[in-house]
């Protein structure tokens, strides 16, 4: 997975951990770092720059230890491509396997121990261009999205492993630091597929627009009844609106219907209670939200998260 990527833009090979470990405290973020064992200089860096986003290839060549302060201004997603890492915070202990991937939140201290054979990918993300995707470029006042502590494993995300290669191939072949069209597209689909693969508490919502209060009051009747067979009489009871003005203020705020915006988050609330264990089998946590059509259940979850639900349950075994 990626094992060509950045192949024109290494920036260090077999040298010692401390040597690229000063370069990511310049360019990817402040950090320390402890030698756990060993002092081999097997460690190896690629690093370049895709309209705005930080690409980087990163090997230790050692059993380190990598403490991160809060980063405020940026977010990373780290895929693991050889080899293991172990995240700690406070009591908790989480182990990143080969394949799988986490996204850093702003705010989120690291505390990261790596394997002699571990090698990851990063990509470094501003917070302003998560935010312009999550508000269709209103970023003003739009607190930043935060993502869960889960793993993914990418290997059963076919279509973001793809896109991502693509973008690494696109600035390996071209070299376009810049901000044309084309790098400016990827930027964007990968943006919106981060937002869909990965469990976070953002709304299903593209638009920046102020959301009036009585849809607000729609809103949280959902999500609070989200297991609920949920219809319009109801929602209209709970915001005072006819049902062609519900009709209307989904079309405005969401760009889409009533009951394809309730689809979209019972199907966000199932995936993350699959990823949190808290499941016994998919039949059950899909009859528990409400989908009695199991086969059609199956084909929408696909479409959304780019695989089946028995595979995101066997991400936590």
């Amino acid at each position: 997975m990626f094992s060509q990527s950045l192949a024109t833009s290494t920036i260090f090979h077999g040298v010692h951990p401390e040597e690229v470990s000063a370069f990511v405290n310049q360019h990817i973020g402040g950090h320390s770092l402890d030698m756990l064992g060993g002092d081999n200089r097997a460690a190896s860096l690629s690093f370049g720059e895709f309209a705005g986003l930080g690409l980087s290839k990163i090997s230790y060549g050692n059993s380190v230890r990598v403490k991160t302060p809060a980063l405020d201004d940026i977010y990373h997603l780290q895929v693991v491509t050889r080899g293991e890492c172990r995240w700690r915070q406070g009591g908790e202990s989480l182990k990143v396997r080969l394949g799988q991937a986490l996204m850093v939140n702003p705010d989120e201290a690291i505390d990261l121990e790596y394997t002699q054979e571990c090698e990851k990918v990063i990509i470094k993300i501003p917070v302003d261009l998560m935010k312009s995707v999550c508000s269709s470029g209103a970023s003003a006042g739009v607190q930043p999205v935060r993502f869960s502590r889960i793993p993914v494993d990418m290997r059963l995300s076919p279509s973001l492993t793809n896109l991502l290669a693509a973008v690494f191939s696109e600035f390996d072949e071209s070299g376009d630091t810049g901000f044309g069209p084309i790098s400016l597209s990827y930027r964007e689909i990968v943006l919106r597929k981060l937002l869909n693969v990965f469990p976070n508490d953002w709304s299903a919502s593209d638009n920046a627009q102020p959301i009036p209060p009585s849809m607000e009051r729609i809103v949280a009747y959902i999500e609070k009844n989200i297991k609920e067979d949920i219809d319009l009489e109801a929602l209209a009871h709970v915001s005072n609106m006819s049902v062609r003005s519900i009709y209307n203020g989904f079309s405005r705020a969401f760009s889409t219907t009533p009951k394809s915006y309730v689809k979209l988050l019972k199907l966000r609330s199932l995936r993350n209670d699959l990823l949190q264990g808290h499941c016994r089998n998919v039949t059950e946590v899909a009859l528990d939200y409400g989908f009695s059509h199991l086969g059609r259940f199956s084909s929408d979850y696909r479409k959304l998260f780019g695989e089946l639900p028995s595979e995101t349950m066997r991400l936590v075994g």
